[in-house]
């Protein structure tokens, strides 16, 4: 069996629109956002829910999460972030995952149920997941 989407997009076999790749964890943006900077960060290792993720790169893992989630105000403008993992109920992709999606007042979003959107182009989402890198390579 072939590798899934997300193991071949942290090994760079897939292309996307990265934000970060490391030895634990790779972020990359959503493909149907909820808002422009909606990023998945998905372990490097496949696995297949948050239970089955090892302890030992739970730390690590959420807190690359973690400094996603308080990148995108600085980064994008955004006033606060909306992060999420489904597991196997509504699990596109059965490679776990955390929705790390930035957030303003009034933008919308409500309860579980929302309207995706789509970038105005591929142009647009390389640079909103530029700006995103910036933001996380320079510490």
């Amino acid at each position: 069996m072939s590798r899934c989407v997300f193991c071949r997009i942290a090994a760079g076999e897939e292309s996307a629109d990265l934000v970060f790749v490391d030895e634990v964890a790779a972020a990359f943006l959503d493909h149907s956002p909820l808002f422009p900077g909606h990023a998945l960060v998905v372990p490097i290792a496949h696995h297949e829910t948050l239970g089955d993720l090892p302890g030992h790169l739970v730390e690590p893992y959420f807190a690359r999460v973690q400094r996603l989630s308080v990148l995108m105000e600085s980064a994008l403008g955004a006033e606060g972030s909306f992060v999420a993992s489904n597991q196997r109920v509504s699990q596109s992709v059965p490679h776990f995952h955390t929705h790390v999606v930035p957030r303003t007042k009034g933008d919308g979003l409500r309860g579980f149920f929302w309207p995706r959107t789509k970038y105005e182009s591929a142009g647009h989402a390389a640079s909103v997941a530029a700006t995103l890198a910036e933001a996380w390579h320079a510490g």
